[in-house]
């Protein structure tokens, strides 16, 4: 794998600290900044829904830049709202650098994944795609956990200062590293992107990705209440149990890197039906403490396994469309991102308690398994079919 992928991979790491890190400052935020701290928390919100616009705009409004200057573009422009935001004095100036940092993220999330897949040849999409996420999971298991303290000790705007400050050595070696876009190279179709994008099964890919993600999210975004009001964890236990979960989801998209170029079904079909048998188990165990911290562990693995392994399906299926393909995969992931959290908060909020947003979750996969079901077994009809050609 070309050094040039884990330097990709570095930066996403930023970005994905930057992404989750105000889980742990969004008290300290709401005080220095007087707002409320539901207030406050649309700072997570906003970032969430400016990724999802912004993967698939800002891949379509760069498509005939050099890749190079895109990635340096929209990281330069990350950077910049994280500087902002981090001496600003004003909340609405803060939401501002919120949806600048996000719009950028996603385009360099985009921009990087095609990037990658380039770099890293035709048979080794999944490789590729397993460095940049991996970054996502290692900003849960070390960024976060570290901007926290970092929160915690010289306040909330050291963290922002710390991710800027470990995006501009990344910033460096993009510029030397990414290898410019070679002369006479053919240049991007939009029009024709787009048109390979309305294929049916690969439609089909995206809406399980957003529907496993919200899985994943929805849990994951209540995990803290749910570890102390259902599992009986103390309060100091809750960064470590976040951290397992973390730990989980990068073996699990570790797993995906090895395995979802050659056999991604050994990882969906399985994977599937134990996320869904795990999410159930979860939800009728919650109350037993070291059970739950297990479930923490295998649910962050199997959670991230399929999804990698979607995302990769995307790649593979978008190969008429390699600038826009991660793009859309973004979008889908962080679809699911936002309407996870938004599902299990309105549980929470109808009476349920803590432990239904693991309800949601198993539901959400229920339906990735019937939506990902229907159309294979339709095509096995037709095949089976008298006088129907078996399809290729």
């Amino acid at each position: 794998m070309p050094i040039v992928i884990y330097i990709l991979g570095l930066a996403v790491f930023a970005q994905g600290t930057s992404e989750f890190m105000l889980a742990g400052l969004i008290p300290d935020i709401a005080a220095d900044l007087r707002v409320s701290v539901p207030a406050a928390g649309t700072l997570t919100s906003t970032f969430a829904a400016g990724m999802i616009i912004g993967a698939p705009l800002m891949a379509v409004l760069s498509l005939r830049w050099p890749r190079r200057w895109a990635l340096l573009v929209f990281l330069t422009a990350f950077i910049a709202a994280h500087v902002v935001g981090a001496v600003t004095a004003s909340f609405g100036v803060l939401l501002a650098t919120r949806v600048v940092g996000a719009v950028a993220n996603a385009g360099f999330l985009a921009v990087g994944l095609a990037t990658a897949v380039g770099l890293a040849g035709p048979h080794a999409k999944g490789r590729a795609a397993s460095v940049l996420l991996g970054g996502v999971t290692l900003a849960c298991v070390a960024g976060v956990p570290a901007g926290a303290v970092l929160g915690n000790l010289w306040g909330w705007r050291s963290a922002f200062w710390a991710v800027a400050a470990v995006s501009v050595p990344a910033a460096v070696a993009i510029l030397r590293s990414v290898p410019p876009t070679p002369l006479g190279a053919p240049v991007p179709d939009a029009r024709r992107e787009l048109r390979a994008l309305r294929r049916p099964r690969l439609a089909v890919t995206l809406v399980l990705a957003a529907l496993v993600n919200g899985a994943t999210f929805c849990t994951f975004t209540y995990l803290a209440p749910l570890a102390t009001d259902v599992s009986g964890y103390d309060r100091a236990w809750v960064p470590a149990l976040l951290a397992v979960f973390c730990l989980g989801s990068f073996v699990g998209v570790t797993v995906a890197g090895r395995l979802s170029d050659t056999r991604p079904m050994r990882i969906l079909v399985p994977g599937g039906l134990a996320l869904l048998a795990g999410w159930l188990l979860f939800a009728a165990t919650a109350a037993i403490a070291p059970v739950a911290l297990l479930l923490v562990l295998v649910q962050g693995t199997l959670s991230f396994a399929v999804g990698a392994t979607l995302i990769t399906l995307v790649l593979y299926r978008a190969a008429d469309a390699p600038s826009l393909g991660g793009s859309f995969a973004t979008a889908a992931l962080n679809v699911g991102a936002a309407a996870g959290p938004l599902l299990g908060g309105a549980a929470i909020g109808a009476g349920l308690g803590y432990r239904s947003p693991l309800w949601v979750s198993a539901l959400l996969v229920a339906l990735a398994l019937t939506v990902g079901l229907v159309p294979a077994l339709r095509r096995r009809g037709r095949a089976d079919a008298p006088g129907q050609p078996v399809p290729s």
